[in-house]
């Protein structure tokens, strides 16, 4: 990161940058960010190799096809309609590597995977010139039966454009087909390895969830470990839904229990939670939440066990009526102890907090690091920004409470450092009700 940011000990830090902490209160241009961005690694049959490329939803439902090879309604894609029900940004990243691109003699699919060999090249005669003897021609791509691309009155190879689907090879004059299949395309495969590459090359991104389908528990590890190293050490929050990882006991780390009806190891309810956790509002849950997507998970579960999986940190779906409902919107976090209360437990909880450390790190960074002197003057306007931020939270019931006279911003340890002292309370949606009612005679009560 450019920036220094993450948790703190002493002010002892290196790197400029904002650095928070959030501790439970002992029990002895100030504006809210956006929501709705998420990422995750996916194995797919076309698109580039190595490197995240992101996809807004409304560019997902017109461009499928071009982005990922397939129609929108096409079963391939469900995984990412999962997603893309909720998440308005997607920052996708292709695991597997070392496929071949799909070719024929004229030309050479954009990206390698299976994809490819659904491409054809049609060469017609143009019209203009087809009663003369000029050799002259039409040239379409199709994927399927569907004509993505065609460019007009070519003599030769040379003369094509590289298009959405497809590069061109040599430069040999073109004949009359009614259909050349480009064919030999291969999807390559999933190393552990690209676990890594996707997370090296995420870092430098913003995002509200990031997400992961693996059932491999190390590298479940490996995605719980750099969750944490970027939340504590560099001060970049977001949080992260694995597939039954709930032993990663951490506020960060979100970990769904549900498989799928006839399939109870496979991980697809992973989708839905990360479109849906990136683009829950700050100031609401996802408790009682329905699942609006298109998979058949597995919700056979007793009151028993749905309370010992609350317990050991699961997020489960189970069934109301007719429908399949969040039982509640928790993370992995068990450990309680005085200085973390069971508050961080709850995700609408992190998502207040994981705004405030965002917004006023953004804040921090863009407005005063190097451009505002650390005097009175300087610390004040610091201070109305945050009370400023705060304010919206309270308006919006994220927090309640608030009292501006509990922010104190103060020198630091040393001339270039400001220190802050923030006291917030996050609200949380109602999940339970106790009720007393009384009957009859004054004193009566069931």
């Amino acid at each position: 990161m450019a920036l220094g940011g993450g948790t703190y000990h002493v002010q002892n830090k290196l790197l400029p940058g904002a650095y928070i902490n959030f501790v439970s209160a002992s029990r002895a241009s100030a504006t809210l960010s956006d929501r709705g961005t998420a990422t995750f690694p996916l194995s797919l049959d076309w698109g580039p190799e190595g490197e995240v490329f992101t996809v807004e939803n409304a560019d997902f439902q017109r461009n499928s096809l071009k982005l990922f090879g397939h129609a929108y309604t096409d079963d391939a894609l469900r995984p990412l309609r999962e997603i893309f029900a909720n998440a308005q940004t997607l920052h996708v990243f292709r695991l597997n590597t070392g496929g071949t691109k799909a070719s024929c003699q004229y030309a050479e699919a954009k990206y390698p995977g299976t994809v490819g060999n659904s491409l054809k090249i049609v060469i017609a005669q143009n019209e203009a010139f087809e009663e003369t003897s000029n050799e002259v021609y039409d040239v379409s791509t199709y994927i399927g039966a569907t004509q993505v691309d065609i460019q007009k009155a070519v003599r030769a190879v040379s003369d094509l454009q590289p298009n959405d689907y497809v590069t061109w090879k040599g430069s040999e004059a073109l004949a009359v087909s009614a259909g050349i299949a480009l064919t030999s395309g291969t999807n390559g495969t999933v190393q552990d390895a690209a676990y890594q590459t996707y997370l090296d090359k995420i870092e430098p991104y913003s995002f509200n969830m990031m997400g992961c389908d693996t059932t491999n528990k190390t590298v479940k590890g490996l995605f719980a470990n750099f969750t944490k190293r970027m939340r504590d050490e560099q001060g970049v929050k977001f949080q992260t839904v694995l597939f039954r990882y709930p032993e990663a006991d951490y506020e960060g780390v979100i970990s769904v229990e549900n498989g799928l009806v006839g399939a109870d190891a496979d991980p697809s309810m992973v989708y839905w939670t990360v479109g849906a956790e990136a683009a829950c509002a700050v100031n609401k849950s996802l408790t009682n939440a329905t699942y609006t997507g298109e998979y058949t998970p597995n919700v056979d579960f007793t009151q028993t066990q749905l309370e010992k999986a609350i317990q050991s940190g699961k997020l489960m779906f189970h069934r109301v009526g007719d429908e399949v409902r969040v039982l509640t919107d928790i993370n992995t976090f068990v450990s309680v102890t005085d200085t973390k209360s069971a508050d961080f437990t709850g995700n609408q909880v992190v998502r207040v907090l994981d705004q405030i450390a965002n917004d006023i790190a953004s804040i921090f960074n863009t407005k005063y690091l190097g451009k505002v002197q650390n005097d009175a003057a300087g610390r004040v306007s610091l201070w109305q920004d945050i009370v400023s931020h705060h304010n919206q939270l309270q308006t919006i019931r994220a927090i309640e409470n608030f009292d501006s006279e509990h922010i104190k911003v103060a020198p630091g340890d040393s001339r270039k450092a400001v220190a802050v002292e923030d006291h917030v309370q996050p609200v949380s949606a109602m999940e339970q009700l106790y009720m007393q009612v009384i009957i009859g005679m004054e004193g009566s009560t069931v």
